[in-house]
């Protein structure tokens, strides 16, 4: 992390291209191509869209995972403030860490942090803690930016990294952070986001099986229920944290459905059906 609390991209040229042209090319033939999609019509880039409370997107490489994210977002109004949770890879930093100075860079430009938003969130949640080293090399944030750029250039962003998965501890988060936006008076311009793929390394049809079963608890709004069937399911969701946190937010904030966009795996890209990680893109209204 840099003295100007400039984030650097951490993963550019291997999870998404490192060029601004490349990149943009790539997003573009992701959200709009015919050969993609499971309906085989390329949706339109301008359309009307939901004016969604939150979402949960995948951070694969887009080789994998960016059909998925492209569809969903192209879903969605990308709003001015984007509140962007995500599960700690790298292990570094504080368990649950929010930057709330400086700005991210991507091969599409910079986005700054929604400092006010962050700080508020900081005052009113004692348990998130101000820290850019569970950032910097982390990717499950890093690789939603593009899309959200490609959408909306003006967006701000509350970025928090998550390594605990103590259910209270991330309901009361949520609340908190729900509490937060509300009092603001920001809910119509604030966007929630849920970082996380699914079921690891699994044959394709147990894979199936159980990212069903977590999909059904969070299409319920029930991040209880998530819980448990993660717990009795062993189901290798690596954002469970994030997700919880946005549902609980989400909730506070009236959200009352969701909706299932879309759902792959990786073996519906390499054919190899034998060890999968599963993708999904979730609209919460």
């Amino acid at each position: 992390m840099e003295k100007d609390n400039i984030r650097k991209p951490a993963v550019a040229g291997q999870f998404y291209p490192a060029t601004k042209g490349g990149l943009k090319k790539n997003i573009d033939f992701l959200v709009n191509s015919p050969f993609v999609f499971n309906n085989g019509l390329g949706k339109p880039k301008f359309k009307s869209r939901t004016d969604a409370v939150a979402c949960i997107l995948p951070h694969a490489g887009y080789m994998y995972s960016g059909a998925v994210a492209g569809k969903t977002v192209n879903e969605i109004k990308v709003k001015d403030r984007v509140v962007l949770i995500g599960p700690n890879h790298t292990g570094n930093g504080a368990a649950l860490s929010i930057m709330s100075e400086g700005s991210w860079l991507t091969p599409l430009g910079e986005v700054k942090i929604d400092s006010h938003l962050a700080k508020e969130l900081l005052k009113n949640c004692d348990l998130l803690q101000e820290d850019n080293l569970a950032h910097a090399y982390e990717h499950s944030l890093e690789v939603e930016l593009p899309f959200l750029q490609y959408f909306n250039e003006k967006i701000e962003i509350s970025p928090i990294i998550v390594l605990s998965e103590e259910l209270s501890t991330l309901k009361e988060i949520g609340k908190k952070l729900g509490k937060t936006v509300k009092d603001l008076g920001i809910k119509d311009s604030t966007l929630i986001i849920a970082s996380t793929d699914m079921t690891h390394y699994e044959p394709y049809t147990l894979a199936q099986k159980k990212d069903r079963e977590a999909i059904d608890a969070i299409l319920a709004l029930d991040e209880d229920g998530l819980s448990q069937k993660v717990t009795r399911l062993n189901i290798s969701m690596c954002g469970f944290a994030a997700v919880a946190i946005m549902l609980s937010a989400a909730k506070y904030l009236g959200a009352e459905n969701a909706k299932l966009v879309e759902y792959q795996t990786s073996g519906d890209i390499t054919r190899d059906y034998s060890s999968v990680v599963g993708y999904a893109g979730i609209i919460i209204y």
